[in-house]
């Protein structure tokens, strides 16, 4: 691979762009193509290669197709970015995998879990990185969560807790994402984020998913036409989701996307046998409560509680974009690539993460706990 490193965005709209932008300020980074079949995305989309230190210039020389597969064949493209609505993952991945190319994929990884195994088998024994965009692992204070919890000062970790509480779900182009069948649902398309970081906190798979939810408030009045035929919106805008671990761990989440009104859009903790992290995003702190140091102030609460920073890093160039998570994202990919080390973060994680949502939706629907092992997941 020359110095440069030539990316591929297939789907250029607001997600396609984030990445765009942000790729104008890697290292020996050069968007040179892009793919969508939205004549307004493409414009979008060159428009934000145009914002980089080449201006103008950048965007002439960007190979443009309404065809992925064409991008895909486009032998200036090293890395291909795929941000396109979730329900195209499935047959987009399968024409990229099987190129040389590396591949970034987009949460959430499919909408089913078996068209997500069918992504892990053929990601399976390809020389090319295969690269599952969760990028909540890169952003400030769940990354000194992480790095925290890896000193072992929470000993055994038996919960984590998870809360967002946001706004309603964004326009999207053709309003693909106000049906469930096109995202895989809220808590696959929200929420296989937050699943992941419990994976990642419990250090095991998960076994069993409980969930409570429904579509109370946002979007009750709003009909699309479907096949010729007016549909109304179908995503559920709040839930609870409990999951059991193997290994004995707890984790819950606690959704509500009709709460603009709060003071943090989520909020974190992981509680173990020795201590209690705690977090915000947005926020820059991670407090630790160490309870032998709490001991004798059972009054007092956060007694023994100490401020580690969780700064955000100078270099990201739009702290807006996921608190600098997509960013950072990217330099880890760039440096995989160029040292020759494998993804981060794998398609099977993005996989589990899925099969959680899935999960908990079919908890909702049937009224039951529901085990991963009804998906063929053990």
């Amino acid at each position: 691979m020359s110095e440069t490193i030539g990316y591929g965005v297939i789907g250029t709209g607001m997600m396609g762009g984030e990445h765009m932008l942000d790729l104008n300020h890697v290292d020996g980074a050069q968007v040179v193509a892009l793919a969508d079949p939205v004549a307004s995305s493409i414009e979008w989309g060159l428009g934000c290669v145009a914002a980089g230190p080449e201006g103008d210039a950048a965007k002439e020389r960007t190979a443009v197709y309404s065809d992925h597969r064409d991008l895909l064949a486009d032998p200036n493209v090293d890395v291909v970015i795929i941000t396109t609505p979730n329900h195209t993952h499935s047959a987009v991945l399968a024409d990229a995998l099987a190129t040389a190319k590396h591949v970034l994929i987009e949460k959430p990884l499919c909408t089913t879990v078996d068209d997500c195994k069918r992504v892990v088998d053929a990601a399976a024994d390809r020389d090319a990185i295969t690269w599952m965009g969760l990028q909540y692992r890169y952003m400030p204070t769940p990354a000194t969560m992480l790095e925290q919890l890896a000193t072992g000062v929470c000993a055994t970790t038996r919960m984590v807790s998870i809360r967002e509480h946001r706004n309603p779900f964004l326009k999207k182009v053709g309003d693909w994402n106000r049906f469930s069948r096109n995202t895989g649902g809220t808590l696959v398309e929200k929420c296989c984020h937050f699943f992941d970081l419990m994976r990642l906190v419990a250090g095991d798979d998960p076994v069993r998913v409980m969930a409570s939810g429904g579509q109370d408030v946002n979007h009750l009045d709003e009909y699309y036409d479907v096949d010729g035929r007016q549909a109304r919106s179908d995503i559920l805008d709040n839930a609870f989701v409990i999951v059991e671990f193997k290994n004995g761990v707890r984790g819950a989440l606690d959704l509500c996307m009709f709460a603009e009104g709060g003071r943090y859009e989520q909020e974190i903790t992981i509680t173990g046998d020795a201590a209690k992290l705690e977090a915000t995003v947005p926020g820059n702190t991670v407090w630790v409560g160490e309870r032998s140091k709490a001991a004798g102030h059972t009054h007092h609460m956060g007694m023994g509680v100490r401020e580690v920073p969780a700064p955000m890093d100078p270099r990201v160039p739009y702290p807006e974009f996921h608190e600098g998570a997509s960013y950072m994202e990217h330099l880890a990919l760039v440096d995989a690539i160029r040292n020759g080390r494998p993804a981060a973060v794998t398609v099977t994680e993005g996989m589990w993460a899925v099969a959680i949502g899935a999960a908990a939706h079919r908890s909702i629907d049937e009224r039951r706990p529901v085990d991963l092992a009804e998906f063929g997941l053990s």
